[in-house]
């Protein structure tokens, strides 16, 4: 999931003008196929590709970093041959997590699909928003099987290229990975855990050269969550034994779990699935922009794990009001096991500034 994940199924209010049935389900058993599944799902209602990961600086504290771009298909003009027509929309959301800073640096863009202004390509992970050296990037290279990934935000750069270990990881049953007890709340789902990460991070108008290891996420979906959710609780972690974990848990209105579901790939590369996670908030950071409490320290309990999660600093509240519609955190992450660092990854939170609309 995305962040993943989730997030863009927040993305109702474009989708207005149309009825659930015209777009297109997610079948359980249905096989995922590459490289066709790496590229966009148009006829689906929302997709997203999602990149977190820590990088390593010379002469300063690591960082964390953070770029997504989802597809949205708005519901409106598929009737209208004009190519003006808004069928697709496409959104970004970008963020630097820098520990001599006290808040997250973060920047978003929106564009209408089409004109070679913005497009989700949909033979393989070939995404942007803009044109020339202000755009905003990511793709995979077939040949060598590497992403790509560059923007200028407001108040940085990167230029990253990204090496997966190993083929992508299929959530849930083969990639199907259910939502709720609904039949259609699910989504088709995969990452790429512990990608090797090499390029460039500018601040300030300094450039610097970077290094260290990244999670990938694509998902694409057409059904929302269950009316009773308010939000929802996501993390994927690199081991630092090679192995990788995904945990989640959907959160009723009340604090209650509606859903939970957790995968983890060992060190020896066997996929284990259906897992059990248990969230436990142990420390709350309060925004002072919004007033939203978020469990930022959280204990995290799968099979054999057991985890307490650390942030890299406590004000990764990213508002993204401006693109997708709510404010939520996500952040870099420290996994400590009896106070032993196992890993690094990113944690989401949702619905504590108010729960999601759906």
């Amino acid at each position: 999931m995305r962040r993943r994940a989730f997030l863009a199924l927040s993305l109702a209010a474009h989708g207005a003008g149309a009825r659930a049935r015209e777009w297109a389900p997610v079948v359980a058993g249905t096989p995922l196929r590459f490289p066709r599944d790496h590229g966009a799902h148009p006829d689906f209602r929302t997709e997203w590709w999602y990149v977190t990961g820590w990088l390593q600086r010379a002469g300063a504290a690591d960082a964390g970093f953070q770029l997504t771009f989802f597809r949205s298909r708005t519901g409106h003009g598929d009737a209208n041959p004009s190519r003006f027509a808004p069928r697709q929309l496409v959104l970004a959301h970008a963020a630097l997590a820098l520990p001599e800073r006290t808040r997250l640096l973060h920047d978003q863009r929106a564009a209408r699909a089409g004109f070679d202004l913005a497009q989700a390509q949909t033979d393989d992970t070939r995404v942007w928003i803009g044109l020339g050296p202000e755009a905003w990037r990511l793709e995979r290279d077939p040949g060598t099987d590497r992403y790509r990934a560059s923007l200028r935000a407001r108040e940085f750069a990167l230029a990253l290229e990204l090496a997966p270990d190993g083929p992508p990881v299929l959530q849930g049953a083969g990639g199907f990975s259910r939502k709720g007890e609904g039949p259609r709340q699910a989504s088709h789902y995969y990452s790429r855990p512990q990608l090797a990460v090499t390029g460039s991070l500018t601040v300030d108008g300094a450039e610097a050269a970077v290094s260290g290891r990244a999670w990938f996420d694509h998902e694409w979906s057409s059904e929302i969550l269950d009316a009773r959710a308010g939000g929802w609780d996501w993390v994927g972690l690199n081991l630092d034994d090679g192995s990788a974990l995904m945990a989640f848990r959907i959160r009723d209105r009340s604090g209650g779990e509606l859903w939970r579901d957790a995968s983890l790939r060992d060190a020896q590369g066997t996929l284990h699935t259906g897992l059990v996670p248990r969230f436990e908030p142990r420390r709350i950071w309060q925004s002072a922009r919004t007033n939203a409490r978020y469990p930022v320290g959280m204990g995290l309990q799968v099979g054999p794990l057991d985890l307490e999660l650390q942030p890299l600093i406590d004000d990764q509240e990213l508002d993204a009001r401006a693109s997708t519609g709510i404010v939520y955190w996500e952040g870099a992450v420290t996994a400590l096991e009896n106070g032993r660092r196992i890993g690094r990854g990113y944690l989401e939170l949702t619905g504590y500034a108010g729960a999601v609309r759906l």
